[in-house]
Protein backbone atom coordinates (compact mmCIF):
# COMPACT_ATOMS: atom_id res chain seq x y z
CA UNK A 1 0.00 0.00 0.00
CA UNK A 2 1.11 3.53 -0.75
CA UNK A 3 1.84 5.93 2.11
CA UNK A 4 -1.17 8.06 1.07
CA UNK A 5 -3.52 5.07 1.30
CA UNK A 6 -2.23 4.16 4.76
CA UNK A 7 -2.61 7.75 5.93
CA UNK A 8 -6.18 7.77 4.58
CA UNK A 9 -7.02 4.60 6.57
CA UNK A 10 -5.53 6.10 9.76
CA UNK A 11 -7.52 9.27 9.21
CA UNK A 12 -10.79 7.35 8.66
CA UNK A 13 -10.20 5.29 11.81
CA UNK A 14 -9.71 8.48 13.79
CA UNK A 15 -12.68 10.32 12.29
CA UNK A 16 -14.80 8.50 9.67
CA UNK A 17 -16.07 10.71 6.85
CA UNK A 18 -17.90 10.29 3.53
CA UNK A 19 -18.95 7.01 1.89
CA UNK A 20 -15.69 5.35 2.90
CA UNK A 21 -16.46 6.41 6.47
CA UNK A 22 -19.69 4.40 6.57
CA UNK A 23 -17.86 1.30 5.31
CA UNK A 24 -15.14 1.92 7.90
CA UNK A 25 -17.72 2.30 10.69
CA UNK A 26 -19.41 -1.00 9.80
CA UNK A 27 -16.02 -2.72 9.67
CA UNK A 28 -14.97 -1.18 12.99
CA UNK A 29 -18.22 -2.27 14.65
CA UNK A 30 -17.63 -5.88 13.54
CA UNK A 31 -13.93 -6.07 14.34
CA UNK A 32 -14.20 -4.23 17.67
CA UNK A 33 -17.37 -5.83 19.03
CA UNK A 34 -15.57 -8.09 21.56
CA UNK A 35 -13.55 -5.13 22.81
CA UNK A 36 -16.71 -3.04 23.12
CA UNK A 37 -18.64 -5.75 24.99
CA UNK A 38 -15.68 -6.26 27.34
CA UNK A 39 -15.55 -2.52 28.07
CA UNK A 40 -19.30 -2.44 28.81
CA UNK A 41 -19.21 -5.57 31.02
CA UNK A 42 -16.43 -4.07 33.12
CA UNK A 43 -18.63 -1.08 33.98
CA UNK A 44 -20.98 -3.23 36.11
CA UNK A 45 -23.92 -1.11 34.98
CA UNK A 46 -26.74 -0.84 37.50
CA UNK A 47 -30.27 0.56 37.54
CA UNK A 48 -30.61 4.26 36.79
CA UNK A 49 -27.01 4.74 35.65
CA UNK A 50 -26.12 7.66 33.41
CA UNK A 51 -23.54 6.35 30.93
CA UNK A 52 -21.21 8.24 28.62
CA UNK A 53 -19.36 6.73 25.66
CA UNK A 54 -16.53 8.61 23.97
CA UNK A 55 -16.08 7.84 20.26
CA UNK A 56 -19.08 5.53 19.75
CA UNK A 57 -18.76 5.02 15.98
CA UNK A 58 -22.11 3.86 14.60
CA UNK A 59 -23.18 2.76 18.15
CA UNK A 60 -24.70 -0.47 16.83
CA UNK A 61 -23.81 -1.90 20.27
CA UNK A 62 -26.18 0.41 22.17
CA UNK A 63 -28.81 -2.29 22.56
CA UNK A 64 -26.29 -4.37 24.53
CA UNK A 65 -25.70 -1.40 26.88
CA UNK A 66 -29.44 -0.99 27.41
CA UNK A 67 -29.85 -4.71 28.22
CA UNK A 68 -27.53 -4.39 31.23
CA UNK A 69 -30.15 -2.85 33.53
CA UNK A 70 -33.27 -0.68 33.66
CA UNK A 71 -33.88 3.05 33.62
CA UNK A 72 -30.55 3.78 31.91
CA UNK A 73 -29.60 6.98 30.11
CA UNK A 74 -26.86 6.78 27.47
CA UNK A 75 -24.92 9.76 26.11
CA UNK A 76 -22.58 9.41 23.13
CA UNK A 77 -19.90 11.86 22.02
CA UNK A 78 -18.24 11.65 18.60
CA UNK A 79 -15.80 13.82 16.64
CA UNK A 80 -17.28 12.56 13.36
CA UNK A 81 -20.50 14.24 12.14
CA UNK A 82 -21.04 11.17 9.97
CA UNK A 83 -20.95 8.79 12.95
CA UNK A 84 -23.21 11.11 14.93
CA UNK A 85 -25.80 10.82 12.12
CA UNK A 86 -25.36 7.06 11.70
CA UNK A 87 -25.67 6.41 15.43
CA UNK A 88 -28.85 8.49 15.69
CA UNK A 89 -30.34 6.64 12.71
CA UNK A 90 -29.44 3.13 13.95
CA UNK A 91 -30.69 3.94 17.47
CA UNK A 92 -33.64 6.15 16.52
CA UNK A 93 -36.01 4.28 18.89
CA UNK A 94 -33.79 4.99 21.90
CA UNK A 95 -33.36 8.60 20.73
CA UNK A 96 -37.11 9.16 20.33
CA UNK A 97 -37.75 7.61 23.76
CA UNK A 98 -35.18 9.99 25.24
CA UNK A 99 -32.99 7.13 26.48
CA UNK A 100 -30.06 7.93 24.18
CA UNK A 101 -28.53 11.32 23.40
CA UNK A 102 -25.81 11.87 20.81
CA UNK A 103 -23.61 14.95 20.31
CA UNK A 104 -20.58 16.01 18.28
CA UNK A 105 -17.55 17.33 20.20
CA UNK A 106 -13.95 18.39 19.58
CA UNK A 107 -12.30 15.34 21.17
CA UNK A 108 -10.69 17.45 23.91
CA UNK A 109 -13.37 19.12 26.05
CA UNK A 110 -16.32 17.08 27.34
CA UNK A 111 -19.39 19.35 27.12
CA UNK A 112 -21.04 18.29 30.39
CA UNK A 113 -21.11 19.58 33.95
CA UNK A 114 -18.95 18.14 36.74
CA UNK A 115 -20.10 14.81 38.22
CA UNK A 116 -22.74 14.12 35.54
CA UNK A 117 -22.09 10.42 34.87
CA UNK A 118 -22.01 7.18 36.85
CA UNK A 119 -20.18 5.19 34.16
CA UNK A 120 -17.96 6.17 31.21
CA UNK A 121 -16.31 3.96 28.60
CA UNK A 122 -14.25 4.28 25.45
CA UNK A 123 -12.87 1.71 23.01
CA UNK A 124 -9.92 2.26 20.67
CA UNK A 125 -9.80 6.03 21.07
CA UNK A 126 -6.80 6.29 23.41
CA UNK A 127 -4.37 6.33 20.45
CA UNK A 128 -5.86 9.59 19.16
CA UNK A 129 -5.99 11.66 22.36
CA UNK A 130 -4.06 14.87 21.71
CA UNK A 131 -3.35 15.65 25.37
CA UNK A 132 -3.94 12.36 27.20
CA UNK A 133 -3.46 13.57 30.78
CA UNK A 134 -5.68 16.60 30.22
CA UNK A 135 -8.34 14.40 28.63
CA UNK A 136 -8.25 11.90 31.51
CA UNK A 137 -8.78 14.82 33.89
CA UNK A 138 -11.81 15.85 31.79
CA UNK A 139 -13.21 12.32 32.13
CA UNK A 140 -12.49 12.44 35.88
CA UNK A 141 -14.29 15.78 36.14
CA UNK A 142 -17.57 14.60 34.57
CA UNK A 143 -17.67 11.34 36.60
CA UNK A 144 -19.58 11.06 39.85
CA UNK A 145 -17.68 10.25 43.01
CA UNK A 146 -16.96 6.48 42.97
CA UNK A 147 -17.89 6.51 39.26
CA UNK A 148 -16.27 3.94 36.96
CA UNK A 149 -14.37 4.48 33.70
CA UNK A 150 -13.54 1.56 31.36
CA UNK A 151 -10.60 2.28 29.06
CA UNK A 152 -10.20 -0.39 26.35
CA UNK A 153 -7.33 -0.52 23.87
CA UNK A 154 -5.43 -3.02 21.73
CA UNK A 155 -1.90 -3.76 22.91
CA UNK A 156 1.00 -2.02 21.19
CA UNK A 157 2.56 -5.39 20.25
CA UNK A 158 -0.46 -6.07 18.00
CA UNK A 159 -1.08 -2.51 16.79
CA UNK A 160 2.45 -1.88 15.58
CA UNK A 161 2.07 -4.76 13.09
CA UNK A 162 -0.62 -2.73 11.30
CA UNK A 163 1.05 -0.55 8.66
CA UNK A 164 -1.32 2.44 9.05
CA UNK A 165 -0.63 2.92 12.79
CA UNK A 166 2.54 4.88 12.08
CA UNK A 167 0.21 7.77 11.14
CA UNK A 168 -1.90 9.62 13.74
CA UNK A 169 -1.66 6.77 16.31
CA UNK A 170 0.07 6.82 19.71
CA UNK A 171 0.35 3.19 20.75
CA UNK A 172 0.13 1.86 24.31
CA UNK A 173 0.83 -1.28 26.26
CA UNK A 174 -0.53 -1.78 29.77
CA UNK A 175 2.55 -0.30 31.43
CA UNK A 176 2.43 2.88 29.33
CA UNK A 177 -1.30 3.29 29.95
CA UNK A 178 -0.87 2.77 33.71
CA UNK A 179 1.93 5.35 33.76
CA UNK A 180 -0.37 7.82 32.03
CA UNK A 181 -3.17 7.16 34.53
CA UNK A 182 -0.75 7.58 37.47
CA UNK A 183 -0.52 11.28 36.52
CA UNK A 184 -4.22 11.70 37.43
CA UNK A 185 -6.25 11.10 40.62
CA UNK A 186 -7.86 7.97 39.08
CA UNK A 187 -7.38 4.67 40.88
CA UNK A 188 -7.04 1.48 38.81
CA UNK A 189 -9.36 -1.06 40.42
CA UNK A 190 -9.20 -3.84 37.81
CA UNK A 191 -7.46 -4.87 34.62
CA UNK A 192 -8.51 -7.48 32.07
CA UNK A 193 -6.44 -8.63 29.10
CA UNK A 194 -7.98 -10.95 26.52
CA UNK A 195 -6.78 -12.43 23.24
CA UNK A 196 -9.07 -12.93 20.26
CA UNK A 197 -8.75 -14.00 16.65
CA UNK A 198 -9.43 -11.20 14.18
CA UNK A 199 -9.28 -11.09 10.41
CA UNK A 200 -6.42 -9.04 9.03
CA UNK A 201 -6.85 -6.77 6.01
CA UNK A 202 -5.44 -9.58 3.87
CA UNK A 203 -7.94 -12.09 5.21
CA UNK A 204 -5.92 -14.34 7.52
CA UNK A 205 -6.73 -14.78 11.22
CA UNK A 206 -4.34 -13.13 13.64
CA UNK A 207 -4.24 -12.91 17.45
CA UNK A 208 -5.20 -9.55 18.91
CA UNK A 209 -4.47 -8.88 22.55
CA UNK A 210 -6.56 -6.14 24.11
CA UNK A 211 -6.87 -4.69 27.59
CA UNK A 212 -9.57 -2.97 29.61
CA UNK A 213 -8.36 -0.90 32.54
CA UNK A 214 -11.12 -0.18 35.02
CA UNK A 215 -10.64 3.15 36.80
CA UNK A 216 -12.53 4.69 39.70
CA UNK A 217 -12.95 8.28 40.77
CA UNK A 218 -11.81 8.55 44.36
Amino acid sequence: MEKEELQAIASQLKKPEGEKGIEMANMMHETNINMTLSSIRNLNISQGDKILELGHGNAAHLEYVMQQSTDLKYYGLEMSELMYGEARQINRNYVSQKQAFFSVYDGNTIPFLDATFDKIFTVNTLYFWQEPVKFLLEIYRVLNNKGIFSLTFAQESFMKKLPFTEFEFNLYDTEKAEKLISQTPFKIIDSETLTEKVKSKTGELVDREFTTLVLQKE
